[in-house]
């Protein structure tokens, strides 16, 4: 009796040791997907009332949880009955990342500020129209953000399951779980956050006293910043974690690219630093290359669609 319930305890140990070093793998290799998660869904609620911006938050919120309630018991399902399509949904992740990264890009380049300024006076020009139904408004916003998340969500919930899929089913449960609620909870923790740091500064900027109002002023100017910066760390991320997926899955190129970085770690001087550099960079420029691939052929069908459609 006493050696089964030190070998249940040993079991148990072993169990959570690995759900604790699997969970800080797949919440790294997330970590691209959750930089990205952060601006967009800070950007949802860009139009909605101060007052109402924390429930918008918290509905979005609802709606990823229960997202990821059914996207990780059909994780388990693949990795039960069809292990062989693991790595296939990690390539399609890591291609719509680079995709996604790809065309933030390229909107950037060719719509200028003038088109990105019209898009948001249109929109404070509809929240001022007294016959505009702000009801109707804040739910559309709500649904488009729950359906975004159910991409993101999706690509987290794929990256962590190549994670653990040679794992025993208790660690994949424990750690598919753990990873959902984490990020549920990191991405819109930061999400309430980040949409109240004005009305922090603004608070801040009122009070009594030279400090408090110089800190306030200061959150003021950093907000729209931080959203920039959490934009462009996001995008970045997707290239590096979705070309890495991708250079994983293709044997001959993730070769190639450990050679070149063997190579750049010999060089004299700098061999440390290009050799942790080098692979970083190759998986990135893989994932712009791999964007701009999938963007091409998105476009095409999207041009070539409406043709057929109308013939």
């Amino acid at each position: 009796m006493a050696s089964s319930l030190l070998a249940l305890i040993d079991d148990i140990a072993s169990i959570l040791d690995d759900v604790s070093l699997l969970t800080k793998v797949a919440a790294k290799k997330t970590a691209g997907v959750l930089g990205d998660d952060l601006a967009l869904n800070a950007q949802q609620v860009t139009g909605v009332s101060a007052d109402r911006e924390l429930p918008v938050v918290w509905a979005v919120a609802r709606g990823s949880l229960l997202n990821k309630a059914i996207l990780v018991p059909a994780a388990l399902a693949i990795s039960a009955f069809a292990p062989w399509a693991v790595t296939p949904l990690l390539m399609v992740g890591g291609a719509f990342l680079c995709f996604e990264g790809f065309e933030k890009v390229a909107h950037r380049v060719l719509h200028s500020a003038e088109d990105d300024q019209a898009r948001r006076e249109a929109l404070r020009h509809a929240l001022d129209d007294t016959s505009q139904d702000l009801v109707q408004l804040e739910k559309d916003k709500v649904k488009g953000a729950v359906r975004t998340d159910f991409i993101l969500s999706a690509e987290i919930i794929a990256i962590t399951l190549g994670t653990v899929a040679t794992s025993p089913l208790l660690t994949q449960v424990t750690v598919l779980v753990g990873i959902a609620l984490l990020m549920t909870a990191g991405v819109y923790g930061l999400v309430a956050g980040i949409v109240k740091l004005d009305d922090l500064g603004l608070y801040l900027s009122r009070r009594q006293g030279a400090a408090p109002q110089a800190v306030g002023r200061a959150i003021l100017r950093a907000a729209p910043w931080l959203m920039k910066g959490l934009s462009v760390a996001g995008t970045v991320a997707m290239f590096l974690v979705g070309g890495g997926i991708l250079t994983h899955g293709v044997g001959w190129l993730h070769h190639g690219i450990e050679g070149v970085a063997q190579w750049a770690a010999q060089v004299p001087g700098m061999g440390a630093l290009l050799g942790a550099l080098t692979p970083l960079l190759l998986d990135a420029l893989a994932g712009v290359v791999a964007g701009g691939l999938v963007l091409a052929t998105v476009t095409a069908m999207q041009r070539l669609l409406p043709r057929r459609a109308g013939a």
